[in-house]
């Protein structure tokens, strides 16, 4: 028989010899008890990653948000200059 962490990563038993196990994959003698602490491990970094990026997404609302107000800022400004700049010309009669 096929030991359980094997049948769940859906691979054979490994070859005697073999290549190492990465730190993601499972020995071919991993207990349920090491199964489900992996998996609550796993749980707990989606989790973390999860809330990093609803704060990421915050951020990036924000910093749109400031994008446009700088954006509208520069429009405003632009458009006062180009007021300013083309009644200084009617007055020098350019």
């Amino acid at each position: 028989p096929v030991p359980v962490a094997a049948a769940a990563a859906g691979e054979e038993s490994p070859v005697e010899g073999g290549p190492p196990d990465h730190s993601y994959s499972l020995s071919s003698g991993t207990t349920s008890e090491e199964l489900l602490r992996k998996l609550n491990e796993q749980r707990d970094i989606i989790a973390l990653l999860e809330v990093k990026m609803k704060e990421m997404k915050g951020s990036i609302r924000r910093l749109r948000l400031a994008e446009a107000q700088l954006r509208e800022e520069i429009r405003e400004k632009d458009r006062l200059l180009h007021a300013a700049s083309a009644g200084t010309r009617k007055r020098h009669g350019l």
